[in-house]
């Protein structure tokens, strides 16, 4: 909901998704597919499975350690911008945006937001507090339980307000942007970031598909659950685009505005639609859902692994693995606003953040996982754990295992020199 729509909206619109499509199928599917083998498999986080699977090869746990990298640095900065979901959903909840009725009004609140230096940190606590008791509760009693409830009803309110979007005059110029692709406006950074996308909307190379397949029963389609987990996910994604751009559009606002799409955008909209107040509200609260149960499968992945491999309780794991995160954050949070002249190669705390865990560690932990199941792995536990020994029987197993052990690797490397030196 926050990444999906500004990527696509400063990348060409349809073209961007057809490549995101073509990623998913050819690359992140059959990664995807590839850490659900190792998970359930290894039976233990990322670096336990990894070390229990090559018989004890401890470069291998190493490079299962590095993948739990990844979604700690991701919950650093991503705990700020779920705290902004937070602050967002008050703001909505105290008709706040009624004040806002233009795109400059709604630009300089955000840049307030963001270089505040103490509201933002208030609001990022609140939501890794929220995140950390919840998970706290464990798999079943925490994450299952909060999700079979907030899933739901964030899909609900997100259909309501495509369709809403959708039927504003001047959304269909809107909807051409999302499905008439325009080639022309195809270059390197547009490949490389649907593809990056693919990495990022489904969560690979970052432990959690991996920690969370941990739990699968044996008798489990791993495929099936491959498939449709990756067609829901896009789907979800293009309704997200679809609640989004047409009403962009609409109101004769840029796509391209960037991360801050659903933070500047979205309010000046809600200042000029009829009951925008209401909309608001139930937006900016699919938001924050969208964003509280994204968190938690990236704190379970730090929790599991710290509990294992320590041999501490959940609870102790989770408090540990707040307080870092909380203090990581802060140094995020402040580098948008008084600690913003602080640079590293370029970039402030919070964008290194970003673009370490999205273009390095999450790419270089979907390489560990695929050079570890085309290389490492024997093709007969391949096709065994897949197939659930030989309960489920489809023909593009063949095509799965040679897509990860030949070009989900060359794919893998060449996004991650494109993304480090550039196109």
């Amino acid at each position: 909901m926050w990444r999906f729509p500004y990527l696509m909206g400063t990348n060409g619109g349809a073209a961007f998704i057809l490549i995101y499509i073509v990623s998913i199928i050819l690359v992140s599917l059959p990664i995807m597919v590839s850490e659900m083998i190792i998970g359930r498999r290894g039976a233990s986080n990322p670096a336990g499975s990894l070390f229990h699977l090559s018989s004890g090869n401890k470069v291998w746990r190493m490079l299962g350690f590095l993948m739990v990298l990844a979604p700690f640095f991701i919950m650093c900065f991503y705990g700020v911008v779920g705290g902004w979901t937070v602050d967002y959903l008050f703001r909505s909840l105290t008709a706040s945006f009624s004040e806002m009725g233009t795109e400059a009004a709604c630009s300089a609140a955000f840049a307030e937001t963001m270089s505040s230096p103490i509201r933002p940190l208030i609001f990022m606590f609140l939501f890794v507090l929220a995140s950390g008791m919840i998970l706290s509760a464990g798999v079943q009693k925490g994450i299952e339980r909060y999700s079979k409830i907030l899933m739901p009803i964030l899909l609900l309110v997100m259909v309501i307000l495509a369709l809403y979007s959708c039927t504003l005059p001047g959304a269909s110029d809107g909807l051409k942007f999302m499905f008439r692709p325009d080639f022309s406006k195809v270059n390197g950074g547009t490949v490389l970031a649907a593809f990056g996308q693919s990495f990022f909307s489904l969560s690979l190379g970052a432990g959690t598909v991996l920690t969370y397949s941990s739990y699968m029963k044996k008798s489990q389609d791993i495929a099936g659950m491959g498939n449709w987990t990756a067609i829901s996910d896009t789907c979800f994604a293009l309704i997200a685009g679809m609640a989004i751009i047409p009403a962009v559009f609409a109101y004769g606002f840029s796509p391209s505005e960037g991360p801050g799409l659903v933070f500047v955008v979205l309010p000046a909209i809600f200042s000029h639609i009829t009951g925008g107040a209401i909309l608001a509200i139930a937006f900016f609260f699919s938001l924050f859902i969208a964003a509280i149960t994204s968190y938690l499968s990236l704190m379970e992945v730090v929790v599991v692994c710290l509990s294992e491999e320590l041999k501490i309780s959940r609870k102790r794991a989770v408090i540990i693995t707040m307080s870092f995160v909380v203090l990581f954050g802060i140094l995020c949070s402040l580098s948008c606003g008084p600690l913003q002249d602080i640079t590293l190669f370029g970039k402030n705390i919070f964008d290194l953040m970003d673009f370490t865990s999205s273009n390095i560690l999450m790419t270089l932990g979907g390489l560990v996982v695929v050079l570890f199941i085309g290389w490492k792995m024997k093709k007969e536990d391949f096709f065994d754990e897949i197939s659930s020994s030989g309960k489920y029987k489809h023909a593009y197993y063949s095509l799965f295992y040679y897509l990860v052990k030949y070009f989900s690797p060359i794919i893998i490397i060449v996004i991650m020199f494109v993304g480090l030196f550039g196109y």
